[in-house]
């Protein structure tokens, strides 16, 4: 009674004391540091100054321009400038800027661009000096041949012909920049029949047809003939190997033949089987030939779940056995829930391929089901003990606690402060801090290649510290040091990941499974198939979510914006929830490989347990990437809620198209409703 008496006596003697009109003194920020004042300058001119308009720092006060040329990227300030306005620069100010910052990155970058813009001007003498000096012997065709224009300029050709020669025997389409030397070599005569017949063979090899077909021109009527046979095998192989099945006396329409059939195997593996029967009776393949094109349609047959893999894939030859046979064999008796085959087929593999987690499971689930309970339970309880998707697996089997092992990197605070220290890390932090992110990690990386083992694991910390996510996770990989849980799974952006998320009525820890799977949080990335920001978008996928969440969209500027792209990610998987029914199984490999493949990938009828329907995706790169996002959503949601989410407990029933909505029930006890009819 006391206590709460002497609360309300102070809390009585604040409001007579605010209403007496004092207040309490505000409390301001700090000021900026001098490297965040330059930072923010950088930030504010460095779009405009991109664009060629150096007014944007004529405009600043003295003082802050000042602090701009002292700041440590001022050199790629004045390269974005000199890159921008390189047709009317003065070639004193770029070889200026080169002296003075050659060896930098946007120094290299600016004499890259300076070294082409002299050849598109004619001033190739001049470019033939930075050639020499810098590009020769790189093997980079594009400057290779200008550097051989301008040898070609100068009357100088002793060179040229052997160097161009190599160029242009190639088995693709060169560059623009070789023309004019493929042209000398043609004016003068230095491409006979016998090297367009050698070029002409390395674009089949190649599957270039195109240029083989442009290469036959120039050699016979004979070769166009053939060239125009390997397109009619690269596009419609069916007709093709019904029209030429009869018996083939050249080898290269026996090659024909068996490209055809690896075109078609890919559409309708059993179609390809059956021409491939006929063909292969009236026609004097190779061993090799026949070996590798009988093992391409079994492994077809299985990858789409067509009936008789997997007597197709065990009438192999031993010859034309290796892994990809081995494990498809075992996934086709696994998805037929044979518990004794599939034993039978992982002790056929070689002892590193069957001691692997996911073998090692899958033996441990065939022996359970076979009755064998207590060699099953040692290889659960082994597995059990590992922080991985078949770890968890096992723990789910014996109802057992995840093993986390989470043990932090131990800092050594004066190293941190060393590597802090270094040049080239101040410069690749501040590309980091003012959004320069694939220059930043390009300097990171060249740095950190050169350091000894325990450096790296300090510079994981520092990296960490900044919330330089990508750098620290892969430098702690790049040790094999996985324990630091914290640092490997982090929580960027968390209220805006937590908000996202709760709008698209999925997981927040689904959500940065996959974000930190498809980018390491890297807000810029872009993929090779052309996949942009910290979600991995496609641009058309992007622009399609932004209309239906009506988000303003501005290309890959809102795609790299970590706000715009976690709100688009996060719809977009939700979309793909939706569509399966809430089976997160099916909506990652939609968010990977598309739901066009995955509603391919469904069984024709009947329901298959999640973890078999998994182990049988046909891509190894979406099979990978359903686990490691899956593992990664268990270990996200320990991180946020201290609590276990069980793996198994994610892994809904996959039904057919036909059999209603893919939510259905969990099943935990896997293999024993096995894969119904």
């Amino acid at each position: 009674m006391a206590q709460r008496l002497a609360y309300w006596q102070r809390s009585l003697a604040i409001l007579l004391f605010c209403a007496a009109g004092f207040s309490s003194p505000a409390i301001s920020a700090p000021a900026p540091t001098i490297i965040e004042q330059q930072r923010q300058l950088f930030r504010s001119v460095f779009d405009s100054v991109e664009r060629g308009d150096w007014s944007a720092i004529e405009t600043l006060a003295n003082k802050d321009k000042e602090r701009l040329r002292q700041y440590v990227l001022w050199p790629d300030m004045r390269a974005a400038y000199l890159r921008a306005t390189i047709a009317k620069a003065s070639a004193a100010d770029i070889e200026a800027f080169l002296d003075k910052y050659g060896t930098l990155r946007p120094a290299r970058q600016l004499r890259y661009r300076y070294a082409l813009h002299l050849a598109s001007v004619g001033n190739l003498s001049e470019y033939q000096r930075i050639y020499e000096q810098f590009y020769q012997g790189r093997e980079i065709a594009k400057l290779d041949c200008l550097s051989l224009q301008a040898e070609l300029e100068s009357g100088r050709t002793e060179r040229v012909n052997v160097r161009a020669t190599e160029l242009w025997l190639v088995g693709k389409s060169q560059v623009s920049e070789c023309d004019p030397v493929f042209k000398y070599l043609d004016e003068e005569n230095f491409l006979g029949p016998a090297l367009y017949r050698k070029r002409y063979a390395l674009a089949v090899d190649a599957r270039e047809f195109q240029l083989a077909r442009w290469l036959a021109k120039k050699i016979d009527e004979p070769h166009v003939k053939e060239a125009a046979l390997w397109t009619q095998a690269q596009a419609h192989p069916e007709t093709f190997l019904k029209q030429h099945s009869v018996r083939a006396d050249k080898q290269t329409v026996r090659d024909q033949l068996v490209y055809a059939v690896e075109r078609l195997t890919y559409r309708d593996p059993d179609l390809a089987h059956s021409l491939w029967a006929a063909v292969d009776k009236r026609n004097r393949f190779t061993e090799e030939q026949r070996l590798r094109t009988a093992r391409h349609i079994a492994l077809w047959t299985a990858r789409d779940n067509l009936p008789g893999a997997y007597d197709r894939l065990q009438g192999l030859p031993v010859a034309a056995v290796n892994s990809d046979v081995r494990h498809w064999r075992a996934r086709a008796s696994l998805r037929a829930a044979e518990w004794d085959n599939l034993l039978f087929d992982i002790a056929a593999m070689p002892a590193a391929e069957r001691s692997s987690e996911g073998w090692r499971y899958w033996r441990a689930v065939a022996l359970d089901r076979s009755g064998q309970l207590l060699a099953a339970r040692a290889i659960f309880e082994a597995l059990a003990g590992e922080r991985s998707y078949y770890g968890f697996l096992a723990a789910d089997e014996l109802d057992e606690d995840y093993a986390w092992d989470d043990s932090r990197l131990t800092a050594d605070e004066a190293a941190i402060a060393a590597i802090e220290s270094r040049t080239e890390i101040i410069r690749a932090r501040e590309l980091f801090m003012v959004g320069q992110d694939s220059f930043g990690r390009s300097e990171w990386d060249a740095a950190v290649r050169t350091f000894e083992a325990d450096e790296k694991k300090q510079a994981a910390i520092l990296a960490d510290r900044w919330g330089w996510h990508s750098r620290a996770i892969s430098a702690a990989a790049s040790l094999g040091e996985y324990d630091d849980l914290s640092l490997r799974y982090p929580l960027p952006h968390q209220p805006l990941f937590e908000r996202s998320s709760s709008a698209a009525n999925i997981s927040p820890t689904w959500a940065y499974g996959i974000a930190r799977s498809e980018s390491l949080f890297m807000p810029d990335v872009r993929s090779h198939a052309g996949a942009v920001g910290l979600m991995q978008l496609m641009p058309a996928t992007g622009r399609q979510v932004a209309q239906e969440i009506r988000l303003r969209y501005s290309g890959v500027q809102t795609l790299t914006d970590p706000e715009s792209n976690i709100r688009l990610g996060t719809s977009y998987l939700g979309q793909m929830a939706e569509r399966y029914g809430g089976n997160a199984v099916l909506a990652t490999a939609a968010y990977n490989a598309g739901p066009h493949r995955v509603d391919r990938w469904l069984p024709d009828s009947g329901s298959i347990d999640a973890r078999i329907w998994i182990e049988n995706i046909p891509f190894n790169e979406t099979r990978k990437y359903v686990k490691r996002v899956l593992s990664a959503q268990a270990i996200f949601h320990w991180r946020m809620t201290g609590e276990i989410r069980r793996l198994s407990d994610e892994l809904l029933v996959v039904r057919a198209v036909d059999e209603g909505p893919q939510l259905a029930h969990r099943r935990r006890d896997i293999g024993r409703a096995m894969a119904s009819p």
